[in-house]
């Protein structure tokens, strides 16, 4: 079954300044994918850019693909065939992710920033983010990946798992040309009927914080400011009104 990786965008930012952070808006997974490889290429190609974060929903129920996953399972050709699923492939690599209900964010930054922006220090401000919310999150316990065929059904060094040891927030890298693109999911109330079709396993439980998603980022949003207050960021504004004059 043919999987369309990504589609091509026109999306224009016009720095000014050295980091953009991204409104928040829900959009069909082909179009997540493209203004996150376009906001990479304008880290890579614009001097000025440090960084972009983005933090975004999916329109309707998505599956996402790792970069190296070259098969998917019978069953979820049919769960796509029947409507019940949409599939998109990443840029960037791991297992498959279940994007219902959670939040997902992309970070690019150039190379010369790994040391601020590696998955340590990402996931550090996740951490320390989300325990002023009350969610205490710790590291995962596995080094190497074994390929799974769920991202969260693995647990690396690199993610993060709550008190109870339900893989909370997974994360995956891609490189090119000096720079990353980090694409990470947080899993606050995925569907537990389409969890369980997909991967044969129980979904993490609804993450109970007494917060929306929007609350939820906004706080992301201002912990990451605050912890990078020495960078100047513009703020764009992409939603699903203005959306098409950028694809």
């Amino acid at each position: 079954m043919k999987i369309i990786i990504n589609k091509s965008t026109k999306l224009i930012l016009g720095i000014e300044n050295q980091a953009l952070i991204f409104s928040t808006n829900n959009l069909p997974g082909f179009d997540q994918m493209a203004l996150d490889l376009n906001s990479l290429d304008q880290t890579i190609s614009n001097p000025e850019i440090i960084l972009t974060l983005r933090f975004y929903y999916w329109t309707g129920d998505w599956l996402s693909i790792g970069y190296h996953q070259k098969e998917i399972p019978i069953h979820w050709e049919d769960l796509l065939s029947n409507g019940e699923i949409n599939i998109v492939r990443r840029p960037s690599g791991g297992g498959a992710v279940l994007h219902s209900g959670g939040i997902t964010y992309a970070l690019t930054f150039k190379k010369t920033y790994y040391k601020v922006l590696s998955y340590q220090m990402v996931n550090n401000w996740l951490i320390k983010s989300f325990g002023k919310l009350g969610l205490k999150l710790g590291y995962g316990n596995l080094r190497k990946s074994l390929i799974k065929t769920n991202c969260f059904g693995t647990s690396l060094v690199s993610d993060l798992v709550d008190q109870d040891g339900f893989k909370r927030i997974g994360s995956a890298q891609f490189r090119k040309k000096g720079a990353f693109l980090q694409h990470g999911e947080i899993q606050t109330n995925p569907s537990k009927d389409l969890w369980y079709k997909l991967f044969k396993e129980e979904a993490p439980p609804k993450v109970n914080l007494g917060l929306t998603n929007d609350e939820i980022v906004q706080h992301l949003r201002n912990s990451f400011l605050n912890n990078n207050s020495n960078i100047n960021f513009k703020n764009v504004e992409i939603d699903n009104k203005n959306i098409r004059k950028f694809l």
